[in-house]
């Protein structure tokens, strides 16, 4: 099996023999082994599809099942668009037929993805196996937008009328394979797991619940078909080779399509800060506890060495402990009682973990009554407040001396 990454240098189009939608400055990101063309025109990411395509879509506009499209794009919307009466056209449907003829394209024969993404940041991944192609191409943002299913809802819809959020999935995968409608039905729910277990795997947070995000509340995809391919293919799913090709493509896809977004990476998500957050807890958070504690209150050196120690690895291994047993309780997996006293004798072998023998007031600084968070910041603040592990420097600048 083989895969591109997407990664060359653009190809750039000879005008006399590019497609009647393009302008000089699009650039050819990849053609497939089928012939599909995938350009990149400021703003928008196109798809350019030969003949005998079908294409399964969410997009308001070529929607659903459709075996008469020439082209799926992924548009960028401006950010200070926050509705849809801003757009041009007053309407999502009407925006996506203005940016479809300004491509040059039949808005009968198109279908739009929207997003607030940047196209720059589109990641493209390849992989093949005996003749049959799947790739992905994937804009993800979910520093504001990221969701975990069965979140509180952000609007209700009524006559068409909602708030657009930043920070949107939109995944296009292209299968040089003849599927049937129910296979690509099957491809769409394959490609979801897919983001969801590429947000799980960095941990990406709900910025609706303490959960972990699942997608964010505006994904959108397109699953494009090839009905003149010799490859008849009717699953789509997990044990099929097909599935591990399009769960392989989408996760990869988005992995490196949220790093040139959003900045989230694997190395970004080593940090106890970042893994609290989804609880509500920030530096704000430990400068309130760390000043209640006895000793002297200076807070930009406590700030600089909280910063330090968050990112030590061995405290954010303990950390990712913690707020498991914290999310196991959530869902019912651990009860409350058993569950925060394994939280807190995780927490009484902090001391050692981060390299100091002398005594800590655990019985003041922990109370099994209290809640698992408040356990954990008191004594973790303590530590740091109290330079009290190897890792967690305590040297103040002249500057913070006088804070």
């Amino acid at each position: 099996m083989g895969q591109n990454t997407g990664t060359e240098p653009p190809v750039k189009i000879d005008q006399e023999e590019c497609e009647p939608f393009l302008h000089e400055e699009a650039v050819l990101l990849l053609e497939t082994s089928g012939g599909e063309k995938i350009y990149r025109h400021k703003g928008s990411i196109v798809v350019m599809l030969p003949d005998g395509r079908s294409t399964l879509t969410t997009s308001w506009v070529g929607g659903g099942y459709r075996e008469d499209l020439q082209a799926v794009f992924n548009h960028h919307v401006p950010r200070n668009k926050h509705s849809a009466k801003e757009l041009e056209g007053g309407s999502i449907p009407a925006y996506i037929d203005f940016i479809s003829t300004g491509l040059g394209l039949d808005p009968g024969r198109s279908s739009g993805l929207l997003t607030a993404a940047c196209m720059e940041n589109a990641a493209i991944v390849t992989r093949s196996f005996r003749g049959v192609e799947v790739t992905a191409v994937v804009t993800a943002g979910i520093e504001i937008n990221g969701g975990r299913v069965g979140d509180p809802a952000s609007y209700y819809e009524e006559n068409g009328t909602f708030q657009f959020i930043p920070g949107t999935i939109n995944t296009i995968l292209l299968v040089g394979a003849n599927l049937s409608q129910h296979t690509m039905t099957r491809a769409v729910v394959t490609a979801t797991e897919a983001k969801t277990a590429a947000l799980q795997q960095l941990m990406a947070p709900s910025r609706y619940s303490q959960g972990i995000a699942t997608g964010s509340g505006t994904d959108m995809i397109a699953v494009i078909a090839d009905r003149t391919s010799p490859y008849c293919l009717t699953d789509a799913g997990k044990h099929s080779k097909l599935g591990e090709m399009i769960g392989l493509c989408v996760l990869e896809a988005i992995v490196k399509a949220l790093e040139l977004q959003s900045e989230v990476t694997a190395l970004s998500q080593r940090d106890m800060l970042v893994r609290l957050e989804r609880f509500g807890v920030d530096e704000a958070t430990y400068w309130k506890a760390a000043s209640r504690i006895e000793g002297q209150n200076r807070k930009a050196g406590f700030l600089r060495a909280l910063r330090d120690a968050s990112r030590n690895p061995s405290l954010v291994g303990s950390t990712c402990a913690v707020l498991h047993v914290m999310d196991e309780i959530s869902w019912g997996l651990l009860p409350e009682t058993a569950g925060r006293k394994a939280a807190i004798s995780i927490m009484k072998g902090l001391p050692e973990l981060v390299g100091y023998n002398g005594v800590v007031p655990l019985d003041d600084l922990l109370d099994e009554k209290d809640s698992i968070m408040n356990n954990w910041v008191g004594i973790t603040a303590w530590l740091i407040k109290n330079g009290k592990c190897n890792c967690m420097p305590q040297v103040l600048t002249e500057s913070e001396k006088e804070d």
